[in-house]
């Protein structure tokens, strides 16, 4: 070995070993998470935030738990009140308390742990005992009120779980949102031929209305149509017989008016008599008394 290697490589050796050193004095705990130390695997009450810190080298083990907002899974098959099979797909979303990181780590582990033995048993749980309250059909037309109950029942049971544990509090939980539900094939047929006579029934109300509307008008324009004429009968009815009482009074107070219409009503044919060429005087009186068209 050349001098420049036997110089080169004892620096090389040393600086490896500083920085060994230097990692096992320090950690840096990422952002969203806290850390848990292990000291020869007993876990230490208190957690580190974020940042750098130092840490007792080759005694020391640092954990990250993430306390950020994170989501479980779950799906569960029930029965609902009127015996049919639902299948409820729940995402719930929560996160761990960071102050409790050490507790919860030490007795039940990390957060996928917490995930595999708390929240998600919790959600199959908590989802049949819920189904099991409302019909198939108020499981959709009441999703929130179902929702909500689903997600007191969670707290409940993570609560009741955790304080078991010593750890109550330590999971917070932010939503649960329901993303489907899923029913037999016999009871979406059943649905759908609910739908369908709805709109079948909804339609025949429709014609029916349509029809007695057009009834209803028709017979309307008809009364009003016979109004009309009844009004107008009684109107000419009413001119003539006023009329007729002028007349007879103009008659009554002018006997002169008298022969004039009587003279109107003469046909104009002369009385026929026997004897002689003489044409006879006309009375009128006469004329007066005999109906028009008698001779």
């Amino acid at each position: 070995m050349n001098p420049l290697a036997r110089t080169i490589v004892p620096i090389i050796v040393v600086l490896i070993a500083a920085l060994a050193l230097l990692g096992s004095l320090t950690v840096v705990i990422e952002s969203g998470h806290v850390g848990v130390v292990r000291s020869f695997g007993a876990v230490q009450p208190e957690p580190l935030p974020e940042g750098l810190h130092f840490k007792k080298p080759f005694i020391d083990q640092v954990e990250q738990m993430d306390v950020r907002l994170t989501a479980s899974h779950g799906k569960a098959t029930a029965a609902s009140r009127d015996l049919q099979t639902v299948t409820t797909e729940v995402t719930t979303q929560y996160s761990l308390k960071g102050e409790l990181a050490p507790l919860t780590y030490q007795r039940i582990g990390n957060l996928g742990k917490v995930s595999a033995a708390l929240v998600e048993p919790g959600i199959q749980e908590c989802v049949k005992s819920v189904t099991a309250k409302f019909t198939a059909e108020e499981l959709v037309t009441k999703r929130e009120v179902v929702k909500m109950q689903i997600q007191e029942a969670l707290e409940a049971f993570l609560n009741a779980t955790l304080k078991e544990k010593g750890v109550e509090g330590a999971i917070v939980i932010a939503n649960i949102a329901i993303t489907d539900f899923n029913f037999s094939a016999e009871f979406n047929r059943a649905i759908e031929a609910k739908v369908k006579a709805e709109q079948e029934a909804l339609q025949a109300k429709n014609v029916k209305i349509m029809v007695v509307t057009q009834a209803e008008a028709a017979a309307a324009r008809s009364q009003l149509e016979a109004d009309a004429q009844a009004y107008s009968t009684t109107v000419q009815s009413k001119a003539r017989a006023e009329a007729i009482q002028r007349e007879a009074e103009a008659l009554k107070q002018s006997p002169e008016l008298i022969k004039l219409r009587t003279v109107e009503r003469w046909d104009g044919v002369l009385p026929r008599i026997s004897g002689g060429g003489v044409v006879p005087f006309l009375n009128v009186d006469d004329v007066e008394a005999k109906p028009a068209g008698t001779r």
